[in-house]
């Protein structure tokens, strides 16, 4: 039940980022925007933390900020993989990504675990 709860909170997050940021299109059915945050949430879950111990130094050196750009650049490699979701630019990637880890945030916060 936990994870069907977190991926509708994905897809929450990923549908704010398509609305706020013009440079972010998510088309698609209600089923379809499921299946763009499933993979989101696969290439968070495998992809991410591998590049997250790869670019360690560059985190510490940047006080965390390349962080964020990791996350552009999984949103960005879910663009890639997805036919609904296009990113056009880096920062457009980048706002999303920020908005997606707010709206994420704000609404896991009312999640209990």
């Amino acid at each position: 039940m936990n994870l069907i709860i977190k991926l509708l909170i994905n897809a929450a997050a990923l549908w704010v980022a398509g609305y706020l940021i013009s440079g972010i299109g998510l088309d698609g059915t209600f089923w379809q925007i499921l299946l763009v945050a499933l993979i989101f949430g696969l290439v968070n879950t495998f992809i991410k933390p591998i590049l997250k111990i790869l670019s360690f130094p560059v985190i510490i050196l940047t006080l965390g900020l390349f962080a964020l750009v990791i996350n552009a650049a999984m949103l960005a490699l879910t663009a890639a993989v997805t036919d609904y979701l296009s990113v056009a630019d880096f920062w457009s990637a980048l706002l999303g990504a920020i908005v997606i880890s707010v709206v994420s945030a704000v609404l896991g916060s009312f999640v209990k675990d």
